[in-house]
């Protein structure tokens, strides 16, 4: 058991001395960034367990931020440490990266190897998944800048929306009614006391068949290589004051907003902080001296292997470069094995995790301990409704039990498992909620045990149910 000391990094080393920290890279890190402490207690807030999968990437993230700190060329020669998590489905892989991501601002997304398998045929071209990757990055970046934009954006809406409901009067009206008309709107306006108004506004359709595909590519967007292209008709519409606010709010953020710019600080953020989850990596191992599908499944990896090791791809945004993106890879591993894998990909996974099955007590902390806890989702679910949902202890203990022991008898899914017992135990609740708005229903172990102990006594029918 390694013991901790204060000061101490998540990697388990002994914080160096304070002349070492001052001269070191990683004080030239901003203080407001998460350390892999903060990250990993962050993520106990959403995933029971797996210490040693947050520890890894809670590094991997520290790194990736110590990397950007070092000065001079070696910053470009030291790659993430990428890693690759091996446990059974529903035990908190992809959750934890999803998760990493969400708490970072990286662009994540999360892909399936097996469905590059046969590429040409009826896979995807393991390109795809960069490009997938800028166009997250793009909308990311896109959705903050028109943050940043809204107020001047609002404003800007105002003043459309009085245009529509004060027209100019004409010369027999002179510029100090006109002023004051328009103020008087304005407040009405501002404390929605014209909302039922109805006005005429004019809405740009968006084209349709504009877009072409190139093998390999992504689809270009032919106004964007002919400016002169229309744009689509002008149409006329007649809606309420709220939703014209909302089309003209879209519009002018558009106007706000400085496409290149957006175009430039995506590339930069997939470049030196995109996360991709690379899930299933196991149905693409085959085994050494294999023929048949096991021929394709290399040929996969062997086109994955440049992503992975740092290569250009192009997407319409621009060129991606590949050689700093940290790729979390993911798979049971029951039938192959990570040395299935071919030796160069094996090497760009240099972090190894295993992930632990679930045990009973786990499913008792799922279904209580984080934020969005599946009791908590449920009872937020029917309180729309009215309905006030309790879970006592002993209920919460029933569930768990229903879900480990349906696990070890079939197919183990994890987690995962806990839905379908939930939704089970929930479902009269749930279709008769109307009728029971401003009741309470308790889920104790008697009505956990009444819902699910037919079911748990056929093995044959707990298959299909649950």
């Amino acid at each position: 058991m390694v013991h901790y000391m204060p000061g101490d990094d998540a990697t388990g080393e002994p914080a160096p001395p304070p002349a070492q920290q001052a001269a070191s890279p990683a004080s030239r890190i901003p203080s407001e960034q998460l350390t892999p402490r903060q990250i990993v207690e962050a993520l106990d807030r959403h995933v029971v367990g797996q210490a040693d999968a947050k520890r890894a990437v809670a590094v991997a993230m520290r790194n990736r931020l110590r990397r950007q700190a070092v000065e001079g060329a070696l910053a470009h020669d030291i790659t993430p440490r990428n890693i690759l998590m091996i446990g059974p489905t529903g035990v908190g892989k992809t959750e934890i990266a999803r998760r990493l991501a969400r708490l970072t601002g990286s662009p994540f997304i999360k892909v399936e190897a097996s469905k590059y398998t046969e590429v040409g045929y009826v896979g995807r071209d393991v390109e795809s998944m960069v490009r997938d990757l800028a166009g997250a990055a793009v909308s990311q970046v896109q959705q903050e800048e028109a943050d940043a934009v809204r107020d001047r954006a609002e404003r800007r809406v105002e003043d459309r929306l009085i245009d529509l409901l004060v027209p100019p009067g004409g010369t027999s009206i002179d510029a100090e009614t006109v002023k004051r008309r328009r103020e008087a709107v304005r407040q009405q306006l501002r404390a929605g006391h014209l909302d039922d108004r109805r006005v005429d506004v004019e809405v740009t359709e968006k084209p349709q068949g504009l877009s072409i595909f190139g093998a390999g590519m992504d689809s270009v967007d032919l106004s964007s290589l002919m400016p002169g292209l229309p744009l689509g008709r002008t149409k006329r519409k007649n809606v309420s004051l709220p939703e014209a606010r909302g089309i003209f709010l879209e519009e002018e953020q558009a106007k706000l907003v400085d496409d290149e710019q957006v175009k430039r600080r995506a590339i930069e953020r997939v470049e030196s902080s995109g996360i991709i989850f690379l899930d299933e990596l196991d149905k693409v191992a085959g085994r050494e001296g294999s023929r048949g599908p096991d021929v394709s499944r290399e040929g996969v990896q062997r086109d994955l292997l440049p992503i992975v090791e740092g290569t250009t791809v192009q997407t319409k945004w621009g060129p991606v470069r590949t050689d700093h993106i940290l790729f979390i890879a993911a798979g049971a591993f029951h039938v192959s094995k990570p040395s299935d894998l071919i030796p160069e990909l094996q090497g760009r996974f240099p972090v190894r995790v295993q992930l632990s099955s679930l045990r009973r007590e786990d499913f008792v902390r799922i279904l209580t301990e984080p934020d969005s806890a599946l009791t908590r989702q449920a009872q937020a679910l029917l309180a729309t409704e009215g309905v006030s949902l309790e879970f006592t202890p002993d209920g919460i203990e029933a569930l768990a039990d229903a879900a480990w022991r349906v696990n070890e008898a079939t197919e183990d899914i994890g987690a995962r498992r806990l839905h379908a017992a939930l939704e089970t135990v929930l479902e009269e609740t749930s279709f008769r909620a109307d009728a029971l708005a401003g009741k309470s229903v308790v889920v104790d172990a008697a009505l956990v045990k009444e819902k699910l102990g037919p079911i748990l006594a056929d093995k044959d029918h707990s298959r299909y149910v649950l």
